[in-house]
């Protein structure tokens, strides 16, 4: 059984910054390749926000240039570094991985509010 816990959320000003850590526990493939981060906000779908696989990068097109996705490879644990925040990014950050598609049960996820 797998476990994926989010952290690091709050409550930001706009323009402010958080880092939000995903950690994996359990009988999780340690070789899964792609990582995930996705976001719901309330009446919203679960959006997917940033992806990494193999070193390679993707992301949203609404938080391009102030979301950062890495890994520590030491661990199975990721994070999305976000800057430069939007009131429009406040949402609940879920966290996932697997090979081609998130694989896991999704955790409670954390909330990310951006107000002033």
């Amino acid at each position: 059984q797998v476990s994926l816990v989010e952290s690091g959320g709050g409550l930001v000003q706009p323009g402010g910054s958080l880092r939000l850590s995903c950690a994996a526990s359990g009988s999780i493939n340690v070789g899964f390749r792609d990582m995930y981060w996705y976001r719901q906000a309330p009446g919203n779908q679960r959006e997917l926000v940033a992806h990494l696989r193999d070193g390679v990068t993707a992301y949203a097109d609404s938080v391009k240039g102030r979301f950062t996705i890495f890994r520590d490879n030491a661990k199975n644990t990721w994070y999305l570094q976000m800057n430069s925040l939007k009131p429009g990014d406040t949402a609940v950050y879920y966290c996932n991985a697997g090979n081609g598609h998130p694989q896991y049960s999704w955790g409670q996820g954390t909330q990310v509010t951006v107000s002033s």
